[in-house]
């Protein structure tokens, strides 16, 4: 009954065709008979012309949306406008700058990832995508580019990271700079662990405000991953925060704790 349930289950993330064949396999169980069902209600939907209920699309947090402002959504257009360039037989090609997509649980989303997050805490979610109202905490999207080795990150914060009055909590901005430093680092080296973060903080950063975090690498040798971190205003007129950061490589091992 086990095995059967399961094959169901993934006939239904598979759509209508894996459902007949259950009824297929499992002729004289009830999973069969639900399977009828099943298979009877989606051509209704199939009819209506509806969606199939089943969404296997995980929601990318590094478009925008209606929480972003203007500075927020000038900064993304001006990044992403450059992940395609126009040849001059007026084709398009792959350009300097790449988006990099950010999800609630990435390890989800990953090959194989499906399987890993039931071993490793499946109701985990990254933190910084956990709060479901848009705008209230981080909202960002990252961009890197390859041949430069440089990374940057639009950032807009929100009102429940509130420190100082009516400004952003220093945990906040060094949870960022972990952010963008180690995403950074893990696709220039691979899946890398933080070992050493030094941050500077020189000027205050307003709440709702939209700032760049710019990151370059300085070097790499062996497992170690060197790079750099300004938090600069996005017109880069103000400097609010600096650090330095040391990333060393690993293997999935240490991530399942083998």
């Amino acid at each position: 009954m086990m095995r059967t349930g399961v094959h169901m289950v993934r006939s239904l993330c598979r759509g209508p065709q894996a459902i007949s064949n259950s009824i297929t396999l499992f002729p004289s169980t009830g999973m069969g008979q639900l399977a009828a069902q099943w298979t009877s209600c989606i051509r209704c939907r199939s009819m209506a012309v509806l969606p199939w209920p089943f969404s296997t699309q995980p929601r990318d947090f590094s478009l925008p949306n209606s929480s972003w402002g203007s500075e927020m959504r000038q900064q993304y257009e001006h990044y992403n406008s450059q992940c395609e360039e126009m040849t001059e037989e007026g084709e398009k090609k792959r350009g300097p700058w790449r988006r990099l997509p950010s999800y609630n649980r990435s390890l989800k989303f990953a090959t194989g990832g499906v399987y890993l997050s039931k071993i490793i805490q499946s109701k985990a979610r990254l933190f910084t995508r956990n709060i479901r109202e848009q705008g209230s905490a981080f909202e960002y999207v990252m961009f890197v580019n390859k041949e430069e080795q440089k990374c940057v990150c639009v950032f807009q914060a929100g009102h429940l990271l509130e420190g100082p009055p009516g400004h952003v909590h220093g945990g906040a901005i060094a949870t960022m700079i972990d952010t963008v430093t180690g995403t950074h680092s893990t696709y220039l080296s691979g899946p890398v662990m933080t070992a050493n973060l030094n941050i500077n903080y020189r000027s205050p950063i307003p709440l709702g405000s939209t700032v760049l975090l710019h990151c370059s690498l300085d070097k790499k040798e062996g497992r170690k991953t060197f790079v750099t971190c300004q938090v600069t205003s996005s017109d880069g007129s103000r400097l609010h925060t600096e650090a330095t950061g040391l990333f060393l490589s690993i293997n999935v091992g240490h991530i399942l704790g083998v």
